[in-house]
């Protein structure tokens, strides 16, 4: 192929997923609309549990990345006994790891929140939102697990179209329960609920496209726990997980700087965080596509193609992403003042977004080979970059500007652009060494 069938065959694969992330991110942007206008403690009630979530999200990517790396490989090398076997452990480990962090979240819910600073006000409403939307975190980890597998197969459109029913089905369930209709809305528990409910939906729906397409099987030989696959999906999906709880945890930790900066920098910076995100749905729509494209040219043993993907992912991203961020930009000052009349706030949204302009092109180059080396069986050397850029600069570094020298969001989102470029330096230099391509292979399997 040329190099725009290459671009074509990303852009097709990954337009699909990028219109789900869009119509995920719609949610929460519609979400943190709603909730602002109860509050601004709820804004930051709710900033607070997302933060929190943030790692839980991460762990349920570990197990739905190692799916997707190891589905499209076996897809593109046509072994379909491999592909079930994958699939039915990846629900197994799925269903353990969410009904363990359900138990987690009910038992642990203040202590959590408590732990990043939250105040007395913050913290009562924190607390009931954090329970009713993780208590029932199987359905999270479902929802992650289930998406990968069919995007693993090349099949983005399901999930696309699982996620435009149960976006729309969200934002309609969450003014009814936030604000009522014929009755007393629930406020933040009205949120809460809405979002699970969107989350059962959706579960139930994916399930469905799985079994409509013989995804899943019902022959016991292959839900038999086999040590190999488990093997296979950890030493993946363990460096995955905490390449994320890296970036989470850290977060956490800088975020509670944030948080001790004042209300309105951490309400800024929250809602700066949910326009930023505009950008960041498009590099994860084809950072999917990627994934997918390059695992299943490895195992059909093409690594020419595969690097072929690799060129074209990494300016596409980069460019797409800096493109939505000038945009971003440009109309924060119509935009930040739907979500709040805090002129400090909205003062301090567009200087974040203004010096995000600066740093989208490191963001999505570092998105671009985040993906390109995790679809190469590498998923160690993007957990060790993540660990120096979160730990050893960005959370310093939102400590020495933010907090010594008194920038505040200036100094958090200075540090964030510094920890992004030198992450797209480490990264471009394995890129470049080609050590991120392996072999991977669960082993032989008993399928009789």
């Amino acid at each position: 192929m040329n190099k725009n069938a290459y671009l074509i065959s990303l852009i097709t694969l990954a337009i699909p997923a990028i219109i789900e992330n869009s119509l995920q991110s719609l949610v929460g942007f519609v979400d943190t609309l709603f909730i602002s206008k109860l509050g601004i403690n709820e804004v930051a009630s709710v900033g607070i549990a997302n933060n929190i979530l943030q790692i839980y999200f991460a762990v349920f990517m570990a197990i739905s990345t190692a799916s997707t790396i190891y589905i499209s490989r076996y897809t593109g090398a046509k072994e379909p006994e491999k592909v079930k076997q994958t699939i039915t452990h990846s629900l197994i480990l799925t269903i353990i790891v969410g009904l363990l962090f359900g138990l987690i979240s009910w038992l642990l819910a203040e202590n959590l929140l408590k732990l990043l600073g939250a105040s007395d006000e913050v913290l009562s409403q924190g607390v009931l939102y954090f329970r009713i939307v993780t208590t029932p975190s199987l359905l999270i980890s479902l929802m992650y697990t289930l998406g990968a597998i069919l995007r693993g197969t090349g099949d983005t459109k399901s999930p696309m179209r699982v996620g435009i029913i149960m976006n729309v089905a969200h934002i309609g369930l969450d003014y009814v329960l936030i604000f009522g209709v014929f009755f007393e809305g629930f406020g933040i528990a009205g949120a809460g609920a809405a979002t699970v409910i969107a989350r059962l939906i959706g579960v139930i729906l994916l399930f469905r496209s799985l079994i409509n397409k013989q995804l899943i099987t019902t022959v016991f030989s292959y839900w038999k726990l086999n040590i190999n696959v488990f093997k296979g999906l950890l030493n993946l999906g363990l460096p995955t997980g905490f390449e994320r709880l890296f970036m989470r945890v850290g977060q956490v930790i800088y975020f509670g700087m944030i948080l001790r900066m004042g209300t309105e920098v951490y309400a800024a910076h929250t809602i700066t965080g949910n326009l930023t995100i505009f950008a960041t749905i498009v590099g994860t729509g084809l950072g999917v596509a990627t994934t997918t494209l390059i695992g299943k040219s490895l195992g059909a043993n093409d690594s020419e193609g595969a690097k072929k993907y690799a060129k074209v992912s990494i300016v596409i991203t980069s460019v797409s992403m800096s493109i939505i961020s000038v945009i971003m930009f440009a109309t924060s000052p119509w935009i930040a003042p739907i979500f709040t009349t805090n002129a400090t706030v909205i003062s301090l949204i567009i200087i974040a977004l203004g010096i995000d302009t600066l740093v989208q092109p490191a963001i999505g180059t570092v998105s671009a080979y985040t993906s390109i080396l995790q679809a190469g069986g590498d998923t160690k050397f993007p957990m060790y970059s993540t660990a120096i850029g979160i730990w050893a600069i960005r959370t310093v570094g939102v400590y020495v500007f933010g907090i010594h020298f008194g920038l505040g969001i200036v100094g958090v989102r200075i540090a964030i652009a510094i920890d992004n470029y030198v992450r797209a330096g480490f990264l471009y230099y394995r890129y470049r060494s080609n050590k991120w391509i392996k072999k991977l292979n669960i082993g032989s399997l008993n399928t009789q």
